[in-house]
């Protein structure tokens, strides 16, 4: 049947097709809202001045550290099926008072208000996203992940499209600040999508190790009661970074990522500068630079990424972009053109979406649980904006110093090496994790009824 050749070429089991349909859909809906959303900071991020721009991203690293111990008290206090929907509609609310006070603002109010959005959005989308692939950590085990994760992934890449493209559709019908209600209803959808995706991941898990379904309830709480630590444990991922040479290498990664991320970003801004006058022409270029990213990004996410973790495995995976990297920027520092410029950012993007991200993700799934969800909230948040931060300081620094394109595109080159040999240190420590758990609690798929349909 067709429905069967697509599981297959897919690489899903068939009691896996509702939790993986389920977290796709979670995940269209959670990225089509921020898409809604994103184009209406950005025009309020100019319009606060962008000479401003450096500092609200001071203050979205600020807001990130000053949100992580509350968002891990709120992990220790409440079950993971409480605690996700109390989290997302705590943002929902507060977009809701936006759109109530963007209604009546005007003049230098108006713009503080769309600094205080862009800012907001900028954490929002931070932790959001962390938190889902903490629940796809937690629902996935390590051989699911490699295969589902890609796929899973290009929900999110759907909904980036969905959403952008809505909001390029409505803005004009029903207003920018109107838009904001749609994004709210978009993040309940993904609320509800939540809600059926855990009793599904309760089920498989359940399945896998032959325990009745209630039983797979009780030892996720009895883990979560056994977490302690100073105020009411909001501090513990923190703590568990700065103790765990896996974690702090898993951090180490991202945030070069986020370096060199932030350095390309700033050699686009001089090259497209240089090569394009015309504003229009500028914003159209950046355009089809996201077009192709998306197209690229979708057609690896459906065909090759779970492919490519199932056969070659995390580390060879996350070695690959740093490849990329080191040949793009070397590139760049040969013939800083637009050409080259444009082929390595999308080569770069459309590679951390479809293939970097799926198997990053993957290193939470041998971690405790507190882990996955309080430490990976602190790398995916705060560790993320301080590579951001601390490349847009490095690179401002270079340039006042004399220092011309060419030069920071080797740096940057010599930097994506070191990301590089991290992913394959963090490949090796993952399948070491991996069989120590495997070595004391084997996991093995029996045929058993399901409690609750999948």
């Amino acid at each position: 049947m067709p429905w069967e050749r697509i599981r297959r070429f897919a690489g899903v089991e068939a009691e896996e097709v509702g939790p993986a349909a389920w977290a796709f859909l979670y995940f269209f809906f959670l990225l089509s809202g921020y898409y809604v959303l994103r184009p209406l900071r950005e025009e309020m991020g100019l319009a606060g001045g962008v000479r401003n721009l450096p500092w609200m991203f001071q203050a979205t690293l600020v807001s990130t550290l000053l949100l992580t111990p509350l968002f891990g008290w709120c992990v220790q206090r409440f079950p993971r099926e409480q605690m996700l929907p109390i989290t997302y509609r705590f943002f929902v609310v507060q977009l809701l008072l936006f759109w109530v006070a963007l209604q009546r603002a005007e003049g230098g109010v108006e713009v503080w208000l769309g600094r205080g959005f862009y800012v907001w959005l900028s954490v929002f989308n931070l932790f959001v996203v962390s938190i889902f692939w903490a629940v796809m950590a937690d629902g996935f085990v390590l051989e699911r992940s490699k295969r589902l994760f890609g796929l899973i992934a290009a929900g999110g890449s759907l909904g980036a499209i969905a959403g952008a493209a809505l909001t390029a559709q409505l803005v004009e019908v029903v207003g920018r600040v109107h838009l904001l209600l749609g994004a709210a209803f978009l993040l309940e959808l993904s609320v509800q999508a939540f809600r059926r995706l855990h009793r599904r991941l309760d089920n498989l898990h359940a399945l896998e190790r032959a325990i009745p379904l209630r039983e797979v309830a009780r030892e996720r709480e009895s883990d979560r009661a056994a977490w302690s630590g100073p105020f009411g444990g909001a501090l513990n991922g923190i703590g568990q970074f700065f103790r765990s040479p896996y974690l702090l290498g898993i951090g180490l990664f991202l945030g070069l990522y986020s370096l060199g991320s932030t350095f390309l970003y700033f050699e686009q801004a001089h090259i497209v500068a240089d090569a394009v006058i015309d504003r229009a022409a500028r914003a159209g270029l950046f355009a089809r630079i996201d077009l192709w990213v998306n197209l690229l990004t979708l057609g690896l996410q459906l065909g090759s990424s779970g492919r490519i973790l199932r056969h070659f495995g995390v580390g060879p995976t996350l070695v690959i972009l740093p490849l990329i990297s080191v040949a793009g920027f070397g590139a760049l520092a040969v013939a800083p053109v637009l050409t080259v410029l444009v082929v390595f950012q999308v080569l770069r993007r459309a590679g951390n979406y479809a293939l970097i991200r799926p198997a990053r993700e993957t290193l939470f799934v041998p971690v405790r649980r507190e882990e996955r969800y309080k430490a990976k909230s602190f790398i995916d948040t705060f560790v993320y904006r301080g590579g951001d931060s601390l490349g847009s300081l490095a690179f401002d620094a270079l340039v006042r110093t004399g220092w011309t394109m060419g030069p920071i595109a080797v740096l940057a080159a010599a930097i994506s090496a070191l990301w590089g040999g991290i992913g394959i240190w963090l490949g090796r420590q993952q399948s070491r994790r991996a069989n120590a758990e495997r070595a004391t609690v084997p996991l093995e798929s029996v045929d058993v009824p399901l409690v609750e349909g999948a």
